[in-house]
């Protein structure tokens, strides 16, 4: 936020001051050149077409956070006796000091006493407004019986860290925000899968890249759902949530693996609302929102036996809604496709089987996973891809602990040996006949 744009909204502010009370003081409204400022700010409002009162309205909205005293020096400067003025609207925080602007307080500032452009000022607080849209700014609740204009402007704190600091920070997890940023160093070309699973990962990938421009180039946005549904099922290890965090990476969006057991609570309607504060967080975010291990609350639904069922099927119901609404991509996985209620799987544009690899794709994995300095002329890979039957984690798990035998023993080369003892040894950790 420049200085510039502070003194611009300050003196917006003065200017409807020395209007209303009567002062002498001479002032002109405030101009500013929007378009040809570097701030995230005004690069954002130009880049949206804001009208001047839609901008007036944000910069309000930031005087807490970019000059905390300005409203309460002002209105002590014009009314010095500590005089009301209701018009001004205007809340005290718990342990905020100063003055919360509220809706009021943007009508008064923008429009002053012109009652005819206050009604056209409110409707920008209405759901049909792109404020509301895209979780820009919104007002927040007043106790019942009272205006609603008269909530405070709760600008979303992304915006504050975009507009105030020039960056926005990523959210982490917490019990008012339950999933995780998913990151890889692994690249596109890492990714080991059979080729029916891969095709079925370009086709999400297609839809990622080119769906914006069906909806909008070619009039489908009311014929087509938003977003996109898929369920990926698969045994642990082989590759689910991997292949999501390369998704993410490969076309440069976030992904965020959601932490179920933050979302679902024993308390009625708590479940609810944990998801309905994440799918709003991420309302227009262009994240990837993804579900593991989705049959903790997509498991098969049962019959309505007790009042416990009843809601923990509506639970059910009001995750479906939010994803069907839900404008990005969403992955759900789970470890098998039986735990899976069919009702649900009907409702996703993509359902993805990962396969346990086949000899093709665990020699490539062998080759991927073990490091080129340990490799050996005896080491026989096509023989141990052939012979044991393990994931991709599995083969993570085993080349760690094998490079590390052969560098306690001082040497730097794997045999077939070393390793069929590291296989034999995941073997007997997952309980399976070596």
């Amino acid at each position: 936020m420049t200085t510039e744009l502070i003194a611009y909204i300050k003196q917006a502010v003065r200017f409807r001051l020395v209007n209303i009370s009567g002062s002498d003081e001479e002032i002109q409204f405030p101009t500013f050149d929007f378009a040809n400022d570097d701030s995230e700010f005004s690069k954002f409002v130009t880049e949206n077409n804001f009208q001047i009162f839609e901008i007036l309205i944000l910069l309000i909205s930031m005087l807490p956070y970019i000059a905390p005293g300005f409203l309460t020096n002002i209105l002590s400067e014009f009314f010095p006796d500590g005089s009301d003025f209701p018009e001004f609207g205007g809340v005290k925080g718990k342990q905020y000091r100063g003055i919360i602007p509220t809706g009021e307080t943007a009508i008064f500032i923008v429009v002053g006493d012109n009652y005819r452009a206050r009604n056209h000022i409110i409707s920008i607080f209405n759901k049909e407004h792109v404020f509301y849209k895209n979780s820009i700014l919104s007002l927040g609740n007043v106790p019942e019986g009272e205006p609603k204009i008269s909530g405070a402007l709760l600008l979303d704190i992304e915006y504050v860290e975009l507009f105030v600091y020039g960056a926005v920070s990523k959210p982490k997890l917490s019990q008012d925000f339950p999933a995780e940023l998913l990151e890889t160093e692994l690249e596109w070309d890492d990714l080991v899968l059979n080729e029916k699973t891969q095709k079925e990962i370009n086709n999400v990938l297609v839809w990622m890249e080119h769906n914006n421009r069906l909806l909008n180039e070619f009039n489908m946005s009311g014929k087509i759902k938003p977003g996109y549904k898929v369920m990926f099922f698969g045994a642990p290890g082989v590759g689910k949530t991997l292949t999501a965090s390369l998704m993410g990476k490969h076309t440069g969006k976030d992904v965020y693996r959601i932490d179920l057991s933050l979302v679902i609570s024993k308390y009625i309607g708590e479940t609810e609302k944990n998801l309905s504060q994440l799918f709003n967080k991420a309302k227009n975010k262009d994240w990837i929102l993804f579900f593991d291990e989705a049959d903790a609350i997509f498991g098969k639904r049962t019959g309505v036996r007790d009042a416990h069922d009843k809601y923990a099927n509506q639970e059910v119901s009001f995750l479906l809604q939010r994803i069907e609404s839900h404008s990005g991509l969403v992955i759900l996985a789970s470890n098998y496709r039986s735990n899976i209620d069919k009702a649900f799987t009907r409702r996703f544009q993509s359902i993805i089987d990962f396969e346990n690899p086949g000899v093709p794709e665990r020699i490539e994995l062998w080759q991927k996973n073990i490091p080129a300095a340990f490799m050996s002329e005896e080491l026989d890979i096509q023989k141990i891809a052939e012979t044991h039957e393990v994931t991709g984690a599995n083969i993570v798990n085993i080349v760690q602990y094998a490079c590390l035998q052969v560098l306690a023993e001082g040497g730097t080369q794997l045999t077939n040996d070393i390793l069929t003892q590291s296989i034999q040894r995941e073997f007997i950790k997952e309980g399976r006949m070596v």
